[in-house]
């Protein structure tokens, strides 16, 4: 393989640069290192203190929005259920149970048959450079006059025939209005370089307030889809350009400001692809698939495409991996002691060259493209196996379900300050044998979340030790990531009051990050890491006491021994 919600307004832009343009956040970011401030998008003062104010309210509104999505598809399935019930047309009970296989059946491995590069591209080319002319995008904006919040949908074909009134909308600033529309014509004509630089114009006018006509009434949000819309251009121009590593932070821009559009993460999952990190490329089509899903989509052979898509992603990301291997094990019932046990010995048999340590997954149940279903709630489930050929690549691993805030790096002195030396070792460690296992393991599980091993935590994590050494632009890529992964969580799950608060802590301190701005309060994640610190250092003082005792109580017993046998003696 080649290197690698919404308001239902629809928004065309004078049919020249139509794109999705669905708001997510307040704020506006185009930044590609923390050290060179001048590619920051900065409004201006009026528009950029109303937009700090609404910072936590945005982001509420957002997990907000992503709870009424969730429960108006699960009514919708609930309707669909009845009335199939009512009409008679409910599927018999023998081919129902056809799908669910039991942990006491045989225990089977799924398949991976390959995919041809070609099926790849095609997919790429029908849903990732989709055709700027025939798509109507939307705005993610209150509807004043009947106070309804609509559904997500991001994008549908637009009627030839119908031509829509969309004059009671925003209007895009004249000046963006016109760079738009070269940058969009010079894309059309394949000139990606000049397009992809027009578009960077353009940005920085959006960032300057000419997003709108009237950008000291523009909300933040209509200023940011503005946003969203040139971000997800300036990927395909990249994209086109053969240049994945400049598209990368503006894929994720384009989650974070519109995480419900399914197109967005299609496109970071190809930016994925190109830069071989494909166990990531599985996991944005994975959403992408649900998103579509979510959103209201129902055009059958778009989700068939994005699964295929998932599907190549997960078979290249095993046919990749050196240091481990892996099986998949279908269930439909509770997970017995004695059941993983079993699971373990059929691993063993089949993969004898991977059994120095194996880890069974049962922090979240896995579900796979050829099965997935998401109007089937739950969908086929699956129980994931890794096998590793060294020990030392997976053990981390073992401290998953017995830690609630697991620290998978050790540290001779946890509360004393790092030398250099053990920084570099700490971030190899993380990025080459902690980080790849996580993206893996998360390229099939759906569920979103703070716990240990969500990889999100361990990213931020991750960009803590980059910006110890200085690697400014890496630390950057990886914050905007996460950043792009903590806007999509209110989406795959339901959030508790206090999950909503930490989320909202972390993008706050994330976009501190990537601003600069230092402030005499510790990043989130970083506490964190010291409450897991803490905790580890206590399970070491505990093994360690129990350890003595243990030696303690054998020597007193040999002692007693000696003294017995002395006794006998005389």
């Amino acid at each position: 393989m080649d290197s690698r919600s919404s308001k239902n307004l629809s928004y065309t832009v004078n049919r020249v640069y139509p794109d999705q343009l669905v708001p997510k956040i307040n704020t506006i970011k185009k930044m590609s290192t923390l050290a060179n401030t001048l590619s920051i998008l900065e409004m201006p003062q009026e528009t950029k203190k109303s937009c700090g104010d609404k910072k936590v309210e945005i982001t509420v509104e957002r997990i907000k929005m992503a709870k009424s999505i969730k429960e108006k598809q699960s009514n919708d399935f609930e309707k669909v259920a009845l009335k199939r019930k009512a009409e008679g047309e409910e599927k018999p009970a023998g081919k129902k149970e056809a799908k669910i296989i039991e942990l006491d059946s045989p225990l089977l491995t799924m398949p991976l048959p390959h995919i041809p590069l070609k099926n790849i591209m095609d997919v790429e080319v029908k849903l990732v450079y989709v055709d700027e002319e025939d798509v109507s995008y939307e705005f993610v904006e209150s509807f004043r006059s009947t106070g309804i919040r609509p559904t997500c949908r991001a994008a549908e074909i637009v009627d030839p025939l119908r031509v829509p009134d969309f004059s009671f909308l925003p209007q895009i600033d004249k000046w963006l209005q016109v760079a738009l529309k070269d940058a969009s014509s010079c894309y059309r004509q394949k000139k990606y370089a000049v397009a992809a630089g027009q578009f960077r114009t353009a940005l920085e006018l959006c960032s300057k307030g000419a997003a709108l006509g009237k950008p000291f009434e523009a909300s933040a949000e209509d200023i940011a889809s503005v946003a969203s819309f040139i971000e997800t251009k300036l990927v395909m121009c990249y994209l086109r350009m053969r240049k994945p590593d400049l598209a990368l932070n503006h894929a994720h821009r384009s989650i974070v400001l519109n995480p419900a559009y399914f197109r967005n993460h299609l496109r970071q999952a190809t930016v994925f692809r190109c830069l071989e990190r494909y166990s990531e490329a599985a996991r944005s089509a994975m959403i992408a698939d649900y998103m579509f899903w979510l959103c209201g989509g129902s055009e059958q052979y778009i989700s068939k495409l994005i699964k295929l898509y998932w599907q190549a992603m997960i078979e290249e990301a095993i046919t990749r991996a050196e240091s481990f291997s892996v099986m998949y094990t279908p269930f439909a019932t509770k997970i017995r002691a004695d059941k993983i046990e079993k699971v373990k010995e059929v691993f063993t048999k089949t993969h004898p060259a991977y059994v120095e340590f194996i880890y069974t997954d049962l922090q979240g149940l896995h579900t796979l493209p050829q099965t997935a279903d998401w109007s089937s709630f739950p969908p086929q489930q699956y129980l994931l196996t890794l096998g590793f050929k060294n020990k030392e690549d997976g053990k981390f691993l073992g401290k998953v379900s017995s830690r609630k805030i697991p620290i998978f790096i050790e540290h001779k002195t946890p509360f004393g300050l790092q030398t250099r030396e053990e920084t570099v070792r700490h971030m190899e460690t993380m990025g080459k044998r902690i980080l790849p296992v996580l993206d893996f393991i998360r390229s099939t599980q759906m569920n979103g979340s703070f716990r240990a091993s969500s990889g999100v935590m361990e990213k931020l994590q991750y960009a803590t030790l980059l910006s110890q050494l200085q690697r400014v632009k890496e630390q950057s890529q990886v914050i905007n990531q996460a950043m792009a992964e903590l806007a999509t969580i209110p989406y795959l799950q339901d959030l508790s009051q206090q999950e909503a608060e930490l989320l909202q802590s972390l993008m706050a301190d994330a976009m501190d990050t990537l601003e600069g701005r230092r402030n005499d309060k510790e990043r989130v994640w970083n506490i964190i890491q010291k409450v897991g610190q803490t905790e580890d250092f206590l399970y070491q003082l505990e093994d360690s006491f129990l350890k003595t005792k243990k030696l303690r109580t054998a020597r007193r017993q040999k002692t007693k021994m000696k003294r017995l046998q002395t006794t006998q003696q005389n």
